[in-house]
């Protein structure tokens, strides 16, 4: 769908260049490219040269920035957000540069019929906040249930762009590419992934995954390369080894930095290399292209003790923030400013480092132009972390993950979900299938990997995140977020191709199928598991992930969706509508099927008592949810 449209500045200064717009009417939506040439060289143009535009059409006026894609061309990528006349104009710094400064142009933007929206979901328009706050809409108010998956290393060369189309009923196996990946996740019902655009220095070289520079500051603290072993490596971490770090260029081999060639392997983060983003501009249209939103990060926590060691870290930093929103704003996205999957002392600043340097940035550059969220990846809430409203200006979305793994994630959600004001919220990281790690075992367990103890687990905390009140979506945990692929021997954890095969995937669309069952009612639910009596089955563990009951209903006590865990108890429901009749349906969230409806009344103080669990008793023997509707009429 986002196929870019290039125009060349009709320049208004003499002695410029002329070009010309190759149409003057255009898609709403639909990504839209102007390149300029510098008049003159600079030493270093990333960090030199800023440019923008002043963009105006019907319900917007704000500047838009661009970027430096090379040699002497900048670009600036925009959409136009709703139907009518749109017009730019170019400015820049430094402002005697004739070649980027004084351009201006003027585009019509029209509407998409029915039919063409129905080709790619990404036409309703950039995702938002519902109107309530707690859930996310496409521009035009179309829901989007978000429903990710975690390919974190897939910005580089381990899942390969090549430019073909996945066969029909492609099965991943080796050799895969990232369109055949997309392709087998979009027909699971995914629509985004999460990955992190750059991985500065991480490289399969002489160091370590993890190793400091003879000052004692740690330049990385990377994923392991299985079965390449570093000379100079040294175990520095509770799961390290002498293993180098995981290479993680482009198909070509470009760094998204430039290295000091004597630096011990210090990467230069005000030397950025532009053709590595252009490999990574193939991949962002071609999830576009599919319909797919992505999880886009900036960078992961560790190369951030370095960076703030030897550069100016929160205005190098920010420029990069607003160098990818630039790149990659005029996309459908959610953005998010750090990977901060973990704290650690040595590998990471702290949160609130992070907070100021994303701050910088927002006074700097403002937030992201088309009006996606804005947001990071954290290892417990972004609430507990960075706080909310004027301590992190800079954040519109909430997110937890990552650790702890199992019901003691729950009580953040829910706080997420009461603060005000209301922000969207999902959980980021949840259970991995089949990543044998300490913070995944729940209750101390790690099953065998693809077991349907494994699946369970991952089913799991799709429903008990979502009715805990994530109601922006869920991202499905994978043990190959590293992306170890062809040609690289078995490690820690999984292929690509294998994890992208466990059955847990399937899920997803099963998790939306239930949410989105009464159309955009869910994004009215709230989190009310007091209402559940009880909410814990006997024996029931607070760091595990059997026996719990949970409940979200909306404030007009007219829908509720529940969901209950293995060995979870037969509940009453409390404060339903007093005498009113409810019908309850059961729902299957491992194959998605519905039960027969049953009809329920709630008696004279609201309650009302859940019916057998579809295999008999008071027990749960496995996971099942539950839609409550009340009825109109008796």
């Amino acid at each position: 769908m986002f196929e870019f449209r290039t125009f060349l500045a009709c320049l208004l200064l003499a002695g410029v260049a002329h070009a010309r717009l190759q149409s003057g009417e255009v898609h709403v939506w639909e990504t839209q490219e102007i390149t300029f040439e510098a008049a003159r060289e600079y030493a270093n143009p990333y960090v030199d040269v800023t440019v923008w535009i002043e963009l105006a059409g019907p319900g917007f006026n704000r500047k838009v920035y661009g970027f430096w894609d090379g040699g002497r061309t900048f670009k600036v990528r925009f959409v136009a957000t709703a139907p009518g006349e749109w017009r730019w104009k170019v400015a820049a710094t430094p402002a005697d540069d004739a070649g980027l400064n004084g351009g201006a142009g003027a585009l019509k933007a029209v509407a998409w019929s029915d039919a063409e929206l129905g080709e790619n979901p990404n036409r309703h328009g950039f995702v938002r906040a519902s109107p309530n706050g707690h859930a996310l809409v496409y521009a035009d108010g179309t829901p989007f249930f978000l429903l990710g998956d975690t390919w974190l290393a897939a910005s580089t060369w381990r899942l390969p762009f090549r430019g073909a189309p996945a066969a029909p009923g492609y099965i991943p196996g080796p050799g895969i590419s990232f369109e055949e990946a997309v392709s087998w996740r979009k027909r699971q019902g995914f629509n985004s992934i999460s990955f992190i655009s750059a991985f500065p220095n991480w490289a399969a070289d002489a160091h370590g995954a993890t190793y400091a520079n003879k000052d004692g500051v740690y330049l990385r603290n990377a994923w392991e390369k299985f079965g390449v072993w570093a000379p100079n490596a040294k175990i520095s971490t509770a799961d390290g080894a002498t293993t180098t770090g995981k290479d993680m260029h482009d198909e070509q081999g470009h760094r998204p930095f430039e290295v000091f060639p004597d630096r011990e392997g210090l990467a230069n983060f005000d030397a950025l290399d532009p053709r590595y983003f252009a490999s990574l501009d193939r991949k962002m249209r071609h999830l576009s292209e599919q319909g797919f939103v992505p999880f886009l990060e900036t960078v992961r926590r560790d190369n951030a003790p370095s960076w703030k060691r030897y550069f100016d870290f929160d205005e190098s930093y920010s420029r990069f923030v607003n160098y990818l929103i630039a790149r990659y704003g005029a996309f459908n996205l959610v953005f998010s400013g750090i990977h901060l999957d973990w704290i650690p002392k040595d590998f990471s600043l702290t949160a609130d480092e992070f907070n100021e340097a994303l701050t910088y940035h927002h006074r700097k550059y403002g937030g992201l132009p088309f009006g996606q969220p804005f947001t990071t990846l954290i290892d417990r809430s972004t609430y507990l972390a960075f706080g909310t409203g004027d301590h992190a200006p800079w954040l519109t979305m909430h997110t937890v993950g990552n650790n702890p793994r199992n019901h003691a994630i729950y009580a953040s959600i829910e706080q997420l979900f009461h603060l005000e004001p209301a922000l969207p919220a999902a959980n980021l990281e949840p259970y991995y299938t089949g990543w044998n790690h300490a913070i995944n075992r729940p209750g101390g367990e790690t099953p065998d990997e693809n077991s349907p103890r494994d699946n369970y687990f991952a089913r799991a905390m799709m429903y008990g995140s979502v009715l805990s009140g994530a109601l922006a979506g869920h991202v499905h945990g994978t043990a190959a977020y590293d992306v170890t692929t062809t040609g690289e021997p078995a490690g820690w954890r999984p292929y690509i191709w294998t994890a992208l095969n466990y059955t847990s995937g399937t899920y997803m669309q099963h998790l939306r199928a239930f949410v989105l069952s009464e159309g955009a009612r869910y994004q009215q639910l709230e989190p009310v598991p007091q209402d559940l009596v009880p909410r814990a089955g006997a024996g029931s563990l607070a760091d595990g992930l059997d026996g719990w009951s949970f409940l979200a209903r909306t404030p007009s006590r007219d829908f509720a969706l529940a969901y209950f865990e293995n060995r979870a108890a037969r509940p009453v429901l409390a404060h339903f509508e007093p005498g009113a009749s409810y019908t309850w349906s059961w729902f299957e969230p491992e194959t998605g099927r519905w039960g027969k409806p049953a009809v329920l009344r709630a008696d004279g103080s609201g309650s009302l008592a859940a019916p057998p669990f579809p295999a008999g008793g008071d027990s749960a023997t496995r996971d099942v949810a539950a839609k409550i509707v009340r009825r109109t009429s008796h």
